[in-house]
């Protein structure tokens, strides 16, 4: 009788611990190779397996902070990557990030001082490409 006890107690236990384990959210590497790569390059070069059929070649991001005076855009980057630029930067051709969308806002700080809340696999992404400067 006590062993039919502990079972169902044992249950649900597991299953209030399961409650509290978030689910394993993808790093702005594995973000950049599912959203990016494609068109970007593994490595960012802007030679990705679908660049050829581009009409615009995509930008070689390992050069940003090179091809910004040394600082890497932060902000620009932030903007490009959430949407809004829309096409006032020549059309460009820009998946749709909505997963990365949903996920929790956090503090970003852009290199403009302010701390804006900004979804968590934005800011991944961004310091991924930030880590791919040259």
């Amino acid at each position: 009788m006590r062993a039919a006890l502990k079972l169902p107690a044992a249950l649900a236990a597991c299953l209030a611990l399961s409650a509290c384990v978030e689910e394993a959210q993808p790093s702005g590497a594995e973000d950049f190779a599912s959203y990016c790569a494609s068109c970007h390059g593994v490595g960012g070069k802007g030679d990705g397996e679908l660049a050829s059929a581009l009409e615009k070649r995509p930008a070689d991001l390992t050069t940003l902070t090179q091809r910004n005076k040394g600082e890497f855009p932060r902000l620009r980057m932030m903007a490009k990557i959430w949407g809004y630029t829309g096409t006032h930067d020549g059309g460009a051709v820009m998946p749709n990030f909505g997963p990365l969308l949903e996920s929790r806002m956090v503090p970003y700080d852009a290199g403009d001082g302010i701390q804006s809340p900004t979804p968590e696999r934005l800011v991944q992404l961004a310091e991924y490409v930030e880590g791919l400067q040259l």
